[in-house]
């Protein structure tokens, strides 16, 4: 085996059995989703082509802390754009030009922004990276439509009180157009 097959052994994704129901209709995904919860099922997982308004709260997903990582963050970007200013103008390389003062706050607001702006948005990019398990080569695929036009929820066999007939009759009660068992 290569170096290039090790790294991609690392990072391919592991796919988790489970049972997965199919809907053409995302409102029908969202209605399933909020009964799935009720019966009982916490850590399931929706997918979807594009954004559903209201499954987070159907699948009772909590706010996501990454607004709070680019503020601490842009926090800690507008201290070190203070302090570097300060630093290199008054202190490292004190350049007296025109009579002007050693740091002057005016001059220095455009890098203290500019510090601010990048550490909260690399932040929240690493953030994201981080809590979507980025990379993922050749990630399991349920079905190929989900891409395009069809909406599914997955059930990983990990759940407890999992049973894949329950869950399979669960699905078509919810009126899933396909329900199969796979990997996700």
């Amino acid at each position: 085996m290569g170096v290039i097959d090790k790294v991609i052994d690392c990072v391919r994704a592991k796919g988790t059995p489970g049972v997965a129901g199919i809907w053409l209709d995302e409102h029908k995904l969202v209605e399933a989703a909020a009964k799935t919860k009720q019966a009982g099922f916490r850590n399931f997982e929706a997918i979807s082509p594009f954004p559903l308004h209201g499954i987070d709260e159907a699948m009772g997903i909590p706010r996501s802390f990454i607004p709070w990582v680019t503020f601490i963050f842009g926090l800690v970007g507008f201290s070190f754009g203070t302090w570097f200013t300060w630093w290199t103008s008054a202190t490292d390389w004190p350049v007296i030009v025109g009579g002007k003062p050693m740091w002057s706050l005016p001059a220095f607001v455009p890098i203290m922004f500019e510090c601010t702006i990048l550490f909260g948005a690399l932040s929240s990019v690493g953030a994201l990276i981080y809590l979507a398990g980025l990379p993922k080569v050749e990630p399991p695929v349920i079905d190929p439509d989900l891409s395009s036009h069809k909406f599914a929820l997955f059930i990983p066999q990990t759940e407890p009180g999992f049973d894949a007939g329950k869950v399979e009759q669960l699905f078509k009660q919810l009126g899933a157009v396909e329900v199969k068992r796979t990997e996700f």
